[in-house]
Formats: structure tokens, sequence, C-alpha cells
């Protein structure tokens, strides 16, 4: 027998991969379990197909489904099972006629000598480097009590070592049908969970190497299924240059005394329609005059929209867009989970080397996954992103249009490093819009608030408006004099 070396064996999926650490040891077996849909066949298909493409044996012992009709299954989803030997000893279409009632296998199969010899001259003659059992749990009807089927199960695992054989064993888990002896005769526990439209996988046990505890989020797909990590921040990093970031609009620069720092994340808040966009925006119009590449993704509004209402005050998406500074991606909630949009992201960051992402908004993130623990997900997802030196704007929109000052409804203030808020207020019968910056964690800020108006020519921002308090409450009162008042009003419209 052959020595147990740290030689990884891909499961042909890259994201299991991932979260064994490199892939599964060889010489090993381990139980993939779970419900009936759960993707138990699929992944046993990829670990077969995986192995072949890199010229080693395979062997699929199916112990209820034909065949042919294997073969079919996989034809549909794209995998190559040509070099994929097959042992079947499910029942035939001709025993519903002439089985006696009560028999579950073929009478050449039925006794467990024959069964498992037949088993064991199959893997002695092809010498399989892989294997993979449909299902083990079959092997229960084989015996007449416990104690036997674990006696054999134990030696049919020992027989495997000795085979040098890597294997995969399914089992049909269900409040009737427990496993837990198979769990710990096996040297690894992989579990496949369902429910509704969410599936998730998860290590339970993986002996001789660590893993990626947690659950993954995980989709069956057309060509097989996919796998996507938790993110964990840590794990990630690199350097980069600490320098601060202009808007390009000198006011706001000076309000923030220079702009924002690179890797840091910035919230931007405030009700409807005040402009929390199209000041995320500016940002990236601004990186890309530098030749940076910004990322906005769009939880709720259509990039149709995000392009006409951008273009209309000088923000020049759709050039951005064709030199590949600046990508708008619309994100379908009823698609994601956020580990796959975590993926997303990274793939972004890490292939394109995208140095401004904005998340729009973080209602529509918490709407779309439908995340009880919304702020774990976007703790790590953001701590991911100022490791790897990215800026992060965050929209935020407040339900209030007037007073009730507040700056987030879902608590993650403390995960920002600046917040920059604008406001609705009323100034002589008529709507006018102000700014502020409330947080910056790298320097000091202007702690005035100045007017602030959106136009065909793009953001203007006023001088303080210090003739005015009460600014906060949406009602201000002038405390200065009428005239200097007046004029605050109107110093926008000046320019």
């Amino acid at each position: 027998m052959a020595d147990f070396t740290e030689e990884r064996i891909s499961t042909g999926v890259s994201g299991l991969d991932q979260i064994c650490n490199g892939g599964l040891l060889p010489q090993h077996a381990y139980l993939v379990r779970g419900g009936p849909g759960a993707g138990k066949t699929t992944l046993g298909l990829h670990f077969l197909t995986s192995g072949t493409a890199r010229g080693e044996s395979a062997l699929y012992i199916s112990l209820y489904e034909p065949e042919q009709r294997i073969r079919e299954i996989a034809r549909r989803l794209g995998f190559p099972l040509e070099q994929v030997q097959f042992l079947s000893l499910g029942p035939v279409p001709d025993l519903f006629s002439t089985m006696e009632p009560g028999r579950i296998f073929a009478p050449t199969t039925e006794e467990p000598g024959s069964f498992t010899q037949r088993i064991g001259e199959e893997i002695t003659r092809l010498k399989p480097q892989r294997i993979f059992v449909d299902a083990i749990t079959q092997f229960r009807f084989l015996y007449p009590d416990i104690f036997q089927f674990r006696r054999q199960m134990l030696s049919f695992l020992h027989f495997l070592t000795e085979q040098e054989v890597t294997a995969l064993l399914s089992s049909e888990t269900s409040a009737q049908t427990v496993d837990e002896d198979l769990q710990f005769m096996t040297d690894g526990v992989i579990t496949l969970e369902q429910s509704g439209t969410e599936r998730w996988l998860s290590i339970s046990k993986f002996v001789g190497s660590g893993f990626r505890a947690g659950r993954h989020a995980m989709k069956l797909t057309n060509t097989g299924m996919l796998v996507f990590p938790r993110l964990l921040p840590e794990e990630h990093g690199k350097v980069f240059k600490a320098e601060t970031i202009p808007s390009g609009v000198p006011e706001l620069d000076e309000m923030l005394h220079g702009g924002i720092e690179r890797g840091t994340v910035t919230l931007i808040t405030g009700p409807s329609g005040v402009g929390k966009t199209t000041l995320g925006l500016q940002y990236m119009k601004e990186a890309s005059g530098r030749g940076e590449r910004s990322v906005t993704y769009i939880f709720e509004e259509s990039l149709e929209t995000l392009v006409h209402r951008a273009e209309a005050i000088q923000i020049p998406v759709t050039a951005m867009m064709e030199r590949g500074t600046l990508a708008v991606v619309p994100i379908d909630p009823l698609r994601l989970s956020p580990d796959e949009f975590a993926m997303l992201v990274r793939q972004e960051v890490e292939e394109c080397n995208t140095r401004i992402i904005m998340l729009d908004s973080i209602a529509g993130y918490r709407l779309a996954f439908r995340e009880e623990n919304l702020v774990t997900h976007m703790h790590a997802l953001a701590k991911y992103l100022t490791n790897m030196g990215v800026t992060v704007v965050l929209v935020n929109e407040v339900e209030y249009i007037t007073g009730n000052f507040r700056i987030t409804d879902v608590g993650i203030s403390y995960l920002v490093d600046n917040v920059i808020f604008l406001r609705y207020l009323e100034m002589r019968g008529e709507i006018h819009k102000a700014i502020g910056v409330l947080k910056k964690r790298m320097s000091s800020f202007e702690k005035t608030l100045r007017e602030i108006e959106i136009t065909r020519y793009g953001i203007k921002v006023g001088r303080p408006l210090t003739e005015l308090r009460g600014i906060l409450t949406g009602t201000p009162e002038i405390i200065g004099r009428r005239e200097d008042a007046t004029a605050c009003g109107e110093s926008l419209r000046e320019r």
C-alpha cells in the first residue's frame, strides 16, 4: 500500500476545492450526503470526469440506477463519460414481472456475499483510482441487522484503502434514513442542502486536513454544479498606495479636506431623489479620467435609466463603459446568493484591477439576498475590498424626507470610514438640498453644511450655510441678516 502524501485530488468543482484547501486527500473515502435532488450524483460525475481528464481510471458503481440512464443524464449536462467504467447492480425492468414480492435486488446478486464479491472483483480487475458509489445506503437492505451492515462497511472501506482508491460515497438522508454511522466511518463528510430555490454545501469532517467551515452557497446549472465559498477577508490583501481621491467638485473636496482616501468605505446617505447615486458616479467619472476602472452594482434601478440620468448631467457613462473604465452591473434578486455576489466582486477586483466599487443601494442589497444577517455579509465584503486597496461607496436610502435624522436603518455605520449625507430643506417655499460630512476617519473635515444642486452641467456645491440653523430638521431658520440668507439661497444660481 502506498504512503499517503499531501497531494490533493480535485473534486472537479473549483469552489469545493477551495473549501477543501485544494481538494481531497488521496486514498480516502468521503461521504456525500443529501436529500433527493440535492446534487449528489452531479458531484459524483464532476469527481469522476475530473479524474479521467487527467488520465486517471474511474469507476461508477450504481446500486439502483441503470447505466444507460446515468449516461443520458451525464450527456445532457455535458459530462464526458467515455472513459468512465460502470458497474450497475440495481434492478432491471424485467424483474418487475418476474420477481417475488419483497425482493429488492436480482436473485443473482441479492445475497450479500455475491453482491459484495462482484464489487470487489470489479475493483480488483479495473484498478480504478477514483470510485463513486451511488448510493451506499442501499447496502443496508442486504443485511438483517445494523451490526452486520457496519462491519461490512468497515471491511469495504479498508478494501478501498488497500486498492489505493479515492472514493466518494453518496448517502440518501431523510428523517427516516439516518447515516450517522457512515459519517463516523468515512474520512470526510460533505453535506448538500436545499430549501426552496436556495442551496448550500458544508463540510463537517475532513480527516488529515483543515477546511473552510460554514455553509457555502451552491447552484445546479445546465452544465453541473457551482459552489461559492464564503468570503474570508483575512485571506486576501495587497500593498497599495495610500492617497486621497478627489471628486472633481472643488467645494466638495474642500469639505472633505481633499477627498476620500483609497481603500476606505464611504457611506452616502439620504432620502430618495436627493442625488446619492449621482454623487457616487462623480467619483467614478474622476477615476475614469485617471484611467482607473470602477464598477457600480445596481439592485433597483435599470441600466437604461441610470445611463439616461447620468448623461443628462454630464457624466458620460456610455463613453466610460466603452473605454472599459466603468461597468454597470444590474443584479437580479432572484438569481444570486450573497456568496455568489461576493465571487462576482472578487473576479472584478482580481481579474480587472477595479479600483472603485459602488453598491446601489444597501436596501436593494438586503432585499435582493433576503438575508437576515446582512451586516455579516457586508462586513466581509467591505473588509475584503479595503484589504485589496479598493475604494467602496455604499449608497443608503433613508425613509424620511425631512426631520428624524438618521444615518442608516440597518446598523452598518461602524463599517464605514466616511459618511456623507444629503438632506432636503425648505427655504422660502422652495425645496433645496444640503450636503454635509458627518464622519471622516482618516482626517479632519469641514463641519458646516453646504447647498448642493444637480444641474445639467453637473454637480454644484455652494458656500457654507452659516446663516441658517436647524438644517437637519428640514426647516432651517435664518440667524443672520436677511440679505445674507437671500444671497445664500441664490449663490448656486449665480454660478
